[in-house]
């Protein structure tokens, strides 16, 4: 969860990097939009806790700040409208959270004031999309992250095409749409003239990025790598996805950051089939080892579910093992859980204790992978992008530094890599 705050405005993030992304438009539309005191929460509703959490923090806010709206938008609020309306709060649909009158609340407007917005030739905004479900042929708008991050988070796709059993995104965000290349690289050069010197791409289904206009996420790359931007670093990717292009892109420019995250799911092909996955166990560890052969500082990381429907102990040790076979050392790990509407929920569960605890062991063994590859680390030389404490960041590989001295906020400083603490590194300032 991260907080966005504006004199009047509050934007309270959960999830994604995407919704991360997202909050500074939110922020900026209810600014203009409001002069009363304002809370946002833009929500996530990937698992029933992430879901919980917004119910429990929306609660916690109507009874505390009486004389505050209280909105709530993203994917819970998709799902549970109803549910979220009847606490007392504004509901705002994603394709809407992005606009002016979304949050004009003292003014009483309405669906039609936001529909309005969007029809009558207003300047675009990162969500103007459409307030019905008939969205999918309508490009979308790139969401960037505010100048407080030392990093730029820019969203470029929304909406998943897909079909995955397990998942309700393509109910909270719709099908697949992808902004315009151009569109990405004015958001791109917005982001470098302010002095963010990397910038991560996401999105839901960022791999799919250009499906629906022709081009793909290797060109979309290789404009970006034409501008005068130092690091750039992917979110997760569908592995099945990565073309010669992209892998190529991956594995040979240094301003990519050796660091892939993969959306994985599991490392047994029965879940795999059950899931309504498009590549099978030996496809990730072959794709892994083809990473690995060209570009051995690539870090893999991973999205894991523990206790999908109908998993027995064989099929969950064969996700156990992929931390190992994959070389997984920064695990995204949840136990599964039921979201309404979607296939999964019907099928045969095994129960939320055996989820939860089989997610414990996948943990258990990420953090003893992570561990060790941190302490082979020891001693090597990268370059660290500092955070806006001075002391925090990451290398080049996404592993967590903690800097011995402060250094500027926003700077690439060479670092040696000393002892670990926990599941970070110290390091020392360098000169290069």
């Amino acid at each position: 969860m991260s907080v966005a705050e504006a004199d009047r405005v509050e934007v309270v993030n959960f999830g994604c990097r995407l919704n991360l992304a997202e909050g500074e438009a939110i922020r900026a539309a209810a600014t203009r939009a409001t002069a009363r005191d304002t809370i946002v929460f833009n929500s996530c509703a990937v698992t029933d806790e992430a879901v919980r959490q917004t119910r429990q923090a929306v609660r916690r806010a109507l009874r505390e700040r009486p004389d505050t709206a209280v909105v709530v938008t993203g994917c819970a609020a998709e799902l549970e409208a109803e549910r979220f309306a009847a606490m007392g709060a504004r509901v705002v649909a994603n394709d809407a959270k992005g606009l002016t009158a979304s949050y004009q609340v003292e003014n009483g407007a309405s669906t039609s004031s936001a529909r309005a917005e969007m029809d009558d030739g207003a300047p675009p905004s990162p969500f103007a999309l459409s307030l019905s479900k008939g969205r999918s042929s309508v490009p979308y708008t790139p969401a960037l992250s505010g100048a407080d991050h030392a990093r730029a988070f820019l969203g470029v796709q929304t909406g998943c095409s897909h079909s995955c059993t397990f998942c309700a995104t393509v109910l909270a965000r719709g099908t697949a749409r992808s902004a315009t290349v151009e569109s990405v690289l004015t958001a791109a050069r917005t982001a470098i003239d302010r002095g963010q010197r990397e910038i991560v791409l996401t999105g839901v289904d960022l791999a799919s990025y250009g499906d629906d206009s022709g081009t793909g996420l290797a060109a979309l790359v290789e404009a970006l790598l034409r501008l005068p931007l130092e690091r750039l670093r992917l979110s997760s990717l569908d592995p099945d996805r990565i073309d010669d292009g992209l892998f190529a892109l991956l594995t040979q420019d240094a301003r990519i950051m050796p660091h892939v995250h993969l959306s994985l799911q599991a490392g047994d092909d029965m879940v795999l089939t059950r899931m309504k996955r498009r590549h099978r166990r030996a496809d990730a560890v072959r794709l892994v080892e083809r990473l690995k052969a060209v570009r051995p500082a690539i870090a893999i990381g991973a999205d894991l579910i523990a206790g999908f429907p109908t998993e027995d102990a064989a099929m969950f040790a064969n996700s156990l093992a992929l931390i190992d076979d994959c070389d997984i050392v920064f695990g995204h790990i949840f136990p599964y859980s039921a979201r309404s509407g979607t296939p999964a929920a019907r099928m045969p569960q095994v129960g939320r204790s055996v989820a939860r605890e089989r997610a414990a062991r996948l943990r258990e063994a990420n953090a003893r992978r992570r561990h060790a590859w941190l302490d082979r680390l020891r001693g090597s030389t990268t370059t660290m992008l500092v955070e806006r404490d001075g002391r925090t960041g990451h290398a080049e590989n996404f592993a967590a530094l903690t800097l011995t001295a402060p250094a500027e906020p926003g700077a690439i400083v060479p670092v040696r890599a000393g002892a670990r603490d926990g599941d970070r590194m110290i390091a020392e300032r360098i000169s290069g």
